[in-house]
């Protein structure tokens, strides 16, 4: 079984007009891996050229599926490399690059990670040089590979993605297979959905607990009082109530532990 599915949609990336390929965006159809009900609710699974797997990454950012936006920059950059005559790897690499987080999510995410020492376990100045000088040793992927849309909306963790036969398959599928090729790798899930199916995938696949940093708060806007909290940019008598001090703490000293055992 091929590890991508670069090679069966190549010739729709390449061959349909810049109009078609965005209204393949907004509701896939030539573009439609898999499509199930969930219920009374549609769950459907789109192809974006997100393949290209990094193995030599030291790093590895896992997301929950790339959204509609990543989805568009990621399959416009495909067809630009494409029609220029770059091969097929290089094309699926440069589409990769738009799955990396950026502005806000990534500031929060590298100040995440250096505060508990990621970046001096790597051997870096920072974390943030892995967007940059360094990023031949990130790997950057999501739990289901390819975009997850449910009633057409991006999926955001419901219905659960290890409960769901559809998207479990594509987790198995896809994830695994990652996190098997990369054997040396350390894996930071996004979110505790996110988490809960790495911890999943890591047990079957025999890999230890060591390689998986699991208990940052999500990098995005929404998460910014957890976040500041495990920053320690803001005191535990200021935190509202819906942030649940002790289990930050817990993860962070977890954190801690593990990175500087790889030392």
């Amino acid at each position: 079984m091929s590890n991508e599915l670069f090679s069966e949609f190549k010739n729709a990336v390449s061959e349909l007009a810049e109009a078609e390929l965005l209204a393949e965006v907004a509701r896939p159809q030539r573009l439609l891996i898999a499509s199930d009900h969930v219920g009374a609710r549609t769950l459907d699974v789109a192809y974006a050229p997100f393949d290209h797997v990094n193995l030599g990454a030291d790093i590895v950012i896992v997301g929950i599926t790339p959204g509609r936006h990543q989805m568009q920059n990621a399959l416009l950059e495909a067809r630009r490399c494409l029609k220029a005559g770059l091969s097929d790897e290089a094309a699926k690499s440069a589409a990769k690059v738009f799955a990396s987080f950026s502005g806000p999510m990534r500031t929060n995410l590298v100040s995440m990670l250096d505060s508990v020492g990621v970046n001096q376990a790597l051997g870096l100045s920072s974390t943030a040089t892995l967007w940059g000088a360094d990023a031949a040793r990130v790997h950057f992927t999501s739990a289901l590979r390819y975009p997850v849309f449910i009633d057409n909306e991006n999926y955001s963790g419901a219905p659960s993605m290890l409960a769901t036969p559809l998207l479990k398959k594509q987790l198995m599928q896809w994830f695994a297979t990652e996190m098997e090729a990369l054997p040396n790798a350390v894996f930071v899930p996004l979110g505790p959905k996110v988490t809960e199916a790495v911890e999943v995938v890591a047990s079957k696949l025999g890999i230890g607990s060591a390689r998986i940093l699991s208990g940052l708060p999500h990098p995005s806007g929404a998460n910014a009082e957890r976040i500041a909290f495990f920053l320690g940019r803001k005191k535990r008598a200021d935190v509202s109530a819906k942030v649940d001090a002790d289990r930050l703490l817990a993860c962070r000293a977890e954190l801690e532990t593990k990175i500087g055992s790889w030392r």
